[in-house]
C-alpha cells in the first residue's frame, strides 16, 4: 500500500519542478535535481547507432575527489550507539512506496549498441528533493507518459529522520541524466546520451524550507537526516561492496553543468557517522 506522508509539510499549488531562471539561476542552482525536466533521461542522440558500434565516451569532466577520508578512530561512542540502534532498527523504520511503472526501468545488461554493461549499483549519487517529502513522493506515484517527466529516487531521507525507499536498488531509478562518474556512462536507449542511471542508486535529502528558490544554499540539514543518511549508506556499501570514494553528487556527475544539489552538504557530518558505523577504516 502507498502511504501518502500526510504529516509532512504542506503541499505546495506551485509545480514541483523549478525551471531555470536565467543564466546566473542556472550557474548557482541548475544542480537542483528537479528541475529542468528535459535532462532527467538523456539528451537525444544525433542519430540510431549501428548494431555493431561501439559506445562513445563522455565528454571530459572535472575529477572527482572524495571529502570522506579513512577514519578508524570513533571519538564520539555516545553517536557510535545511537547510530548502531537505527541501524538495527532500519528494516522496521524503511516505509516503501509503489512507484508508477513509468518513473523507472530494470538494470540493463547491454547497452544500445549490444555491449555488456555494468547493471550492479557501483555508486551513490546524493540528491535534495527542493520542495516537500510528500510532494516528491505524489510525482513518484503519478504516471508520467512523456520520458522527459519521468524521474525518481531508490531513497527518500526526511527532515525529521524518515526513512522511504521509493524503489528497491535492483531496480534503475530516472535520477540523473546526462551524466558520468570517473569517465564512466551507459548508454541504454539509442535515441539519447549516456547516464550513470544503470550502475547506479540516488539518495536524496528533504531540502529544508528554506530552501525552495533558487538560492545557491540554505539553512542545511537536519542531524536526524545525516543519522538515516548514514545508516542507509552503510547498508549499500555493505550489501554492494561500494567504497566511500563512490559517494558523490547529483553536481559532480551532471554533464550539463547546470545542477547543484546537494547544496549545504556537509561532508564533515557524514564523515564521523560513517566511521561511527565502521565503513571509512
Amino acid at each position: 500500500m502507498v502511504r501518502q506522508f500526510l504529516g509532512d509539510r504542506p503541499v505546495r499549488q506551485r509545480p514541483f519542478w523549478i525551471g531555470a531562471a536565467g543564466l546566473g539561476a542556472l550557474m548557482l542552482l541548475g544542480g537542483i535535481t528537479l528541475v529542468c525536466r528535459e535532462l532527467w533521461r538523456d539528451q537525444p542522440a544525433a542519430m540510431a547507432p549501428a548494431p555493431s558500434a561501439k559506445a562513445p565516451a563522455p565528454p571530459a569532466q572535472a575529477p572527482w575527489v572524495s571529502p570522506l577520508h579513512r577514519q578508524c578512530r570513533v571519538a564520539d561512542t555516545a553517536l557510535q550507539r545511537r547510530l548502531e540502534r537505527l541501524q538495527q532498527q532500519l528494516p522496521q523504520r524503511t516505509e516503501r512506496l509503489r512507484i508508477a511503472p513509468s518513473n523507472y526501468g530494470p538494470r540493463l545488461t547491454r547497452d544500445a549498441y549490444g555491449q555488456a554493461i555494468p547493471n550492479r549499483p557501483q555508486l551513490v549519487v546524493l540528491h535534495e528533493t527542493v520542495y516537500g517529502l510528500t510532494s516528491a513522493i505524489n510525482t513518484f506515484i503519478t504516471n508520467h507518459p512523456d520520458d522527459n517527466d519521468q524521474v525518481s529516487y531508490h531513497m527518500l531521507i526526511g527532515e525529521k529522520g524518515r526513512i522511504v525507499q521509493v524503489l528497491d536498488p535492483d531496480r534503475r531509478a530516472f535520477g540523473a541524466g546526462y551524466s558520468a562518474f570517473r569517465g564512466r556512462w551507459a548508454i541504454t536507449n539509442p535515441a539519447m546520451a549516456g547516464s550513470v542511471n544503470n550502475f547506479a542508486l540516488h539518495l536524496s535529502l528533504e531540502t529544508p524550507l528554506d530552501g525552495e528558490d533558487d538560492a545557491p544554499t540554505h539553512s542545511g540539514y537536519s542531524s536526524v537526516q545525516y543519522d538515516a543518511m548514514a545508516v542507509v549508506l552503510a547498508d549499500w556499501m555493505r550489501r554492494y561492496g561500494i567504497p566511500a570514494e563512490n559517494i558523490t553528487t547529483h553536481r559532480h556527475v551532471d554533464l550539463g553543468l547546470e545542477r547543484a544539489d546537494p547544496r549545504s552538504f556537509d561532508w564533515q557530518a557524514l564523515q564521523v557517522r560513517l566511521a561511527a558505523l565502521g565503513m571509512l577504516c
